[in-house]
């Protein structure tokens, strides 16, 4: 499959992605961490099918330490018994940020009340705002069918 926008050669693509991989790295280097970081990148991204994610991800949560049992588990995370009570708040959170439209109140109260007991304000702050970005940047990668494969953990680094 060909993507259908080529993100590297674009000038306004560069101009903004230049903004965006900053805001990524940002995140990274954040309090949160970096297991919840990859785990709820990889559950968003399931979520909204964007196979470029769902292969970043899972590859640089591998190279991070993280196991294949907790990676292959990711989507069932609800009745596994891999994940910390921390990991599963952050993946509510994120399920629940990203279903916005299939719930009529939003996030609601219990998920947040959850995340907010496992994470301080700054890593609650990152936890929010990196659901946020994932989002985003699944939805340009689904748009314009960005193929998936061929990332090297590290590549963007």
């Amino acid at each position: 499959m060909d993507a259908r926008l080529n993100y590297f050669a674009d000038p306004t693509a560069g101009k903004v992605l230049k903004h965006v991989m900053a805001a990524g790295r940002e995140l990274r280097e954040s309090p949160l961490p970096t297991a919840t970081q990859e785990l709820v990148a990889l559950r968003v991204s399931q979520i909204n099918g964007c196979a470029v994610c769902i292969d970043m991800h899972t590859k640089e949560a591998a190279a991070a330490g993280e196991t294949p049992v907790r990676l292959n588990l990711v989507a069932a995370w609800r009745e596994a018994t891999v994940f910390t009570e921390a990991e599963r708040a952050a993946l509510e959170l994120a399920e629940e940020g990203t279903r916005v439209a299939d719930a009529a109140g939003g996030v609601s109260d219990e998920a947040w009340a959850q995340a907010a007991i496992h994470f301080d304000q700054e890593q609650l702050t990152a936890l929010v705002i990196h659901i946020c970005f994932m989002n985003m940047v699944n939805r340009a990668n689904i748009i314009t069918r960005q193929p998936a494969g061929d990332y090297k953990a590290g590549q963007f680094h």
